[in-house]
């Protein structure tokens, strides 16, 4: 796995941060200063709230799930394994991960995470990007093996009808859900980008889960799931970033689901579903990254702005679900889409 990073200079040097080009977003206005300190504040705060086990335990739950969403925020500042200011804190989260991997592919311990399907499809995508970072070859291969055996894991929780629910497919009497069958997803992808073989039918049935998931009349979102549940602007979002992650820019029904995400979020003042709002564009920020140009250009001016506005005097952000570091880290990944440093997130 290659990252494309920038070369440092002056005080970014100094700091061993890695600088963002000067095309983007408002450098001549100093508004991209602005980003740059709101990023640096925000990932110091994340890693003072890292556990000395290397992971992120928070009383609002799910360990694994934040470990590796914190994982990714800190991984987009350009940092890798072996070099970068965050190095450290980059391979605690990576040895915590892995201490939480199963003989039975599981990532994560479900005495903790109750929905650990969530973690796991989380944890899949972090360490797949971070497979070909590792320097030391024992841990290399540790983390391979992992991976392989969390694809396996994923393939044998899929249900009947190709989606994913909370829990495995056996612990869940087969219940399967959008929002948890998108993380699957994504993580599988990851592992692909990483070399590690994912069985074609696995992401097909899955693909074709999604598709049931639309509301075919009317507005033409993706509903909470096969059985309905109404619309879902989140769902939505995250299930058209796993298509575009595939490269389905022209499949059609990625096309019809593009023109309700952007009535539903392009306006970013929209609040959709009370406390999901980041969760959203996390997902919807992915989609307008991939499509360049000035559509991206106009949503990302309006969408950093309003993260900027709403940063805490810590550093943080407060608002949001399931608490601050989860919300943290989904806006400093939001922030730093256009380091590239992420393949899952390259265009």
């Amino acid at each position: 796995m290659k990252r494309r990073t920038f070369l440092a200079t002056g005080a970014m040097s100094l700091l061993g941060l890695t600088p963002w080009p000067s095309t983007l977003w408002g450098v001549e206005s100093g508004r991209d200063a602005e980003r740059m300190r709101v990023v640096v504040r925000g990932l110091d705060w994340l890693v003072r709230r890292q556990g000395s086990h290397g992971g992120w335990e928070t009383s609002e739950g799910y360990p694994t799930a934040l470990t590796a969403l914190a994982g990714m925020a800190i991984a987009a500042e350009g940092s890798t394994l072996y070099q970068g200011r965050y190095r450290s804190e980059l391979q605690g989260a990576v040895d915590y991960l892995l201490s939480r991997s199963r003989p039975n592919g599981l990532i994560g311990t479900p005495e903790q995470d109750d929905r650990y399907t969530y973690g796991h499809g989380f944890a899949m995508l972090f360490l797949s990007q971070m497979s070909g970072e590792e320097s030391d070859e024992v841990t290399r291969r540790a983390i391979r093996e992992a991976l392989k055996r969390a694809v396996a894991f994923t393939g044998n929780a899929q249900t009947k009808y190709g989606g994913w629910g909370y829990v495995s497919a056996k612990d869940g009497s087969d219940f399967d859900e959008g929002s948890t069958t998108i993380t699957q997803v994504q993580g599988l992808r990851g592992c692909q980008l990483a070399g590690l073989a994912v069985p074609k039918s696995i992401i097909d049935r899955a693909v074709m889960y999604i598709h049931r998931c639309s509301i075919r009349e009317g507005a033409g979102g993706i509903q909470y799931n096969i059985y309905g549940g109404g619309d879902r602007a989140p769902i939505s979002a995250a299930a058209l970033a796993s298509l575009y992650e595939a490269g389905g820019y022209d499949d059609p029904f990625a096309q019809k689901l593009l023109g309700y995400c952007d009535r539903k979020l392009s306006s970013l003042e929209t609040e959709v579903t009370v406390g999901y709002w980041h969760y959203a564009h996390y997902y919807y920020s992915q989609v307008r990254y991939r499509q360049g140009g000035v559509v991206w250009e106009d949503y990302r001016n309006r969408l950093f702005a309003r993260l900027i506005s709403e940063v805490g005097p810590d550093g943080s952000w407060s608002n949001g679900y399931l608490g601050p570091v989860l919300t943290s880290a989904m806006n400093l990944s939001m922030l730093q889409l256009e380091n590239a440093t992420l393949p899952i997130y390259q265009r």
